[in-house]
């Protein structure tokens, strides 16, 4: 099973890219970030004519996020827990029912936080807290649960070209990094790097200052494992080439391998 994310950067200009990508990928669920629709806009006949369930959280012109899956998504639930007043789509669970049983997976927006410090970056670093409390109590089913999408976190230098052009960016900031590490000391897994620790490997490039032609990326797109997923890990990648599309997003899909039947 091929589980991918991608920060497609506003589903209907990229629609044809999407489409282009599926058929190629053929991943077996997808999540998508900055859909930048609400859910009636989204363009699902052409994604379910494409093989794929979909279950979507919308927002209009900002945000949202999206699930597609090749098998029947249920108990599908918007929103992180922990805080009503919240109104950004930026987090949505299904569960994928296979054969083998069921599979947990999020999708997830995680907030920019710049200019930080400020509101924005104590938004971005609240919301971390709220998804570490979600983490936790979803590890208590000891069930394969997969969170995957744009975190808007560099985890360590290795994952950035410019790291020092980074260090007081909201994504690299010590105290996203730290809340990143508390997730993961939760029993996570991040799966790219459970299956290669070399440099230079990027998911997002800015479309200003050559930064794609130069490979000057960062590494801000993940997916973290419960135990029982990282078990059935198999192998990683970074779709880099489809970033070279024409009117491209300035993200590329990550996807994770894994042994489920």
């Amino acid at each position: 099973m091929q589980i991918a994310t991608w920060n497609v950067n506003s589903v209907k200009s990229r629609l044809d890219l999407l489409l282009r990508w599926l058929g190629e990928a053929k991943p077996d669920v997808v999540c998508l970030q900055e859909i930048k629709c609400v859910d009636e806009a989204f363009p699902r006949a052409a994604i379910e004519d494409a093989g794929y369930h979909v279950a979507v959280h919308g927002q209009k012109t900002y945000n949202g996020v999206a699930i597609l899956s090749r098998l029947p998504l249920e108990d599908v639930t918007p929103r992180l827990p922990g805080d009503d007043e919240d109104d950004h789509a930026r987090f949505i669970e299904a569960v994928v029912s296979a054969p083998s049983g069921a599979v947990r997976v999020a999708g997830i927006y995680l907030p920019n936080g710049n200019p930080a410090p400020g509101p924005k970056y104590d938004y971005k670093l609240a919301w971390m807290e709220r998804l570490r409390g979600y983490a936790a109590d979803r590890l208590q089913l000891e069930e394969p649960l997969i969170i995957a999408g744009d975190y808007n976190v560099i985890p360590a230098r290795a994952d950035a070209r410019r790291p020092d052009a980074w260090v007081e960016d909201a994504l690299f900031r010590p105290d996203t990094r730290a809340s990143w590490r508390k997730l993961l000391a939760l029993g996570l897994t991040e799966a790219f790097r459970a299956c290669d620790d070399a440099e230079g490997l990027y998911s997002f490039w800015d479309y200003q200052a050559g930064a794609w032609q130069k490979n000057d990326g960062i590494r801000i797109d993940h997916l973290l494992l419960s135990p029982q997923a990282a078990d059935r890990l198999v192998s990683t990648r970074i779709d880099k080439h489809v970033r070279a599309w024409e009117r491209p997003s300035d993200h590329v899909p990550v996807v994770a391998e894994f042994a489920f039947d």
